[in-house]
């Protein structure tokens, strides 16, 4: 380990512990991974690799939308437009990132509590948002199977406005005897 890794470590190990965000090293060699709180994700588990010449974070923001893909990338590319240090990218998967990477030399406590906002702010924030633009149809369905078996509807309060009438309007929900999500998804081929 060179004397620039160890310093950034050293910078980023004090920095979590002051600011009593939890930690715990990652899979690789150099990597913390941080769990930050989230209002409307619980939380935004957060990837920082420390290497020499550049420290670089991931978090994941949602998995690859359900329908309105482009609706979905317009949105997420024109706040990119707006998100300093930060972007927004799409793994092979289609499941949305947020990414960056700074020079390790410039790390240091005040840069790190400024990414730890960024980073909580482009995946948390937009969450809701998100959600709605990408996956409406299946919210519509989960609420309808919710409403029809008298289950809780606690993590989909947010969206009641827009879900009230499902139950109402979705006759199939009723009949189905498993869980909407059952039968969504592309087919395996067996």
């Amino acid at each position: 380990m060179t004397g620039q890794i160890e310093r950034v470590e050293a910078t980023l190990t004090a920095y979590l512990a002051d600011a009593e965000i939890p930690w715990e090293p990652g899979p690789r060699a150099g990597e913390f991974v941080v769990t930050l709180p989230g209002e409307k994700k619980l939380r935004v588990v957060t990837s920082i690799l420390v290497r020499e010449e550049t420290t670089s974070l991931s978090a994941f923001v949602i998995r690859n939308p359900d329908e309105n893909h482009g609706e979905v990338y317009r949105w997420l590319l024109r706040r990119n437009l707006r998100m300093p240090m930060l972007a927004y990218a799409v793994d092979a998967s289609g499941d949305v990132w947020v990414r960056g990477q700074v020079p390790s030399g410039s790390v240091d406590a005040g840069l790190l509590d400024h990414l730890m906002g960024i980073v909580l702010e482009a995946a948390d924030s937009p969450f809701n948002e998100l959600l709605v633009l990408g996956f409406l149809t299946s919210m519509r369905k989960e609420w309808a199977w919710r409403v029809s078996r008298g289950e809780s509807l606690a993590n989909l309060e947010a969206f009641r406005p827009l879900l009230e009438g499902a139950a109402a309007g979705n006759g199939d929900a009723e009949g189905d005897e498993d869980h909407p999500s059952q039968d969504e998804g592309p087919s395996t081929g067996s």
